[in-house]
Formats: C-alpha cells, sequence, structure tokens
C-alpha cells in the first residue's frame, strides 16, 4: 500500500511565504519550519535552563517541525488576510485542522497515533506557545534580513512584529533579543570568529 504523508511534506518546499511583499530572497515553508524549529528549540532550552521552567523540548521542536502542515493543502493565507476578522480566522482554522486530520490519515495506522499529536498540536500547551512566539520571531528575522539587503518594504513589517514579540511579556523572547537578535543584522564578517 502506498501511503503520502512524507511526499506531502516535501512539497513544503514549493510554498512560498510572503505573498504580498517584494522579497529579496524568496523563501518557503519548508525552510521557514527548520527555521521555527531551531528558534523553538531556543526559546525552550532558555526558558528551561535561564528561568527555570520546564518545558519539555523535544514536544516543542516537533511542534515546530509540523507547524505549518496544513500549508501543504490550504497553500500560505497571508497575514492580513488571515486575521482581516475574527469569522475568517476561525473558518481558517478550522479549514487548517481538517487539513491536518487528511494529512495525518496518509500515514500507516501504525504511525498515526505517534505523529497526531505534533500535527495537531495542543495549541493551549507552553510548547506550542513557543512556537508561535519562534513563529514570529522567524518572521522579524526575516524582516531583519531583507532590511539589511535595502528592501525598505519590509520596514513596517519589522515594527509591528518587534511590537507583538515584546507584548507577550515572554521572558526568554527578551533574553533572546538581548543576546542574539543583534548578530542576525551583522555581515558574515562581522560575527565572532570570522
Amino acid at each position: 500500500m502506498r501511503y503520502d504523508f512524507y511526499a506531502y511534506m516535501d512539497r513544503m518546499k514549493f510554498i512560498k511565504r510572503w505573498q504580498l511583499m517584494r522579497s529579496v530572497r524568496e523563501e518557503n515553508i519548508m525552510e521557514h519550519s527548520q527555521g521555527v524549529a531551531l528558534l523553538s528549540h531556543a526559546l525552550a532550552v532558555i526558558r528551561n535552563e535561564v528561568f527555570g521552567g520546564s518545558v519539555d523540548v523535544a514536544k516543542t521542536v516537533l511542534y515546530a517541525i509540523y507547524h505549518e502542515t496544513s500549508e501543504v493543502m490550504t497553500g500560505d493565507l497571508p497575514t492580513p488576510i488571515k486575521y482581516y476578522n475574527k469569522g475568517l480566522h476561525g473558518a481558517y482554522k478550522e479549514l487548517e485542522k481538517s487539513a491536518c486530520e487528511k494529512i495525518v490519515k496518509t500515514l500507516p495506522e501504525a504511525m498515526q497515533t505517534a505523529l497526531s499529536p505534533y500535527v495537531l498540536a495542543d495549541e493551549s500547551s507552553e510548547e506550542y506557545k513557543l512556537v508561535k512566539a519562534a513563529d514570529r520571531l522567524a518572521a522579524y528575522i526575516k524582516c531583519l534580513e531583507e532590511l539589511r539587503a535595502g528592501n525598505s518594504e519590509f520596514v513596517k513589517a519589522k515594527k509591528s512584529i518587534e511590537e507583538d514579540l515584546h507584548a507577550r511579556n515572554m521572558p526568554e523572547i527578551e533574553y533572546f533579543f538581548e543576546h542574539f537578535i543583534e548578530s542576525f543584522s551583522l555581515t558574515l564578517d562581522e560575527l565572532e570568529g570570522f
């Protein structure tokens, strides 16, 4: 029997992000998901090791890996449209859930139970909240990259995303800003060690 789950996941590389904005460098949801997984891992480790938290780091990273799964069926709906009003946002959340459920069913039954909790994440969990913060942090870093390349298209996005990140009142976000964010605006030659 044929199972399509991983072929669907592989199609993430064809789904473009930032469709309404001119980008110096295009980004797809596969590379975005890897970036969010890396940042989610960082935030979870900061939460546990710096601030004495107890989040499940592996669960956080797995949530991040699969956080864009629905988009292989729905595409990447731009943020201004997705959040245009509560009705539209609610309907889109249902569509995303339905897409994830369908994609999970493309796994062998023996694997569905193991992967379903990560594809259909517990949105009330601390781990998921870290992923959502990492998702915004990845968008912020994309803005820095575009601005560094001289693309002023991302000025407003950077400002609103930065405000959103600080409004979350998450110490791990503030720690990341204090210790890591400046490096994203440096060239390779300016990074320590080169």
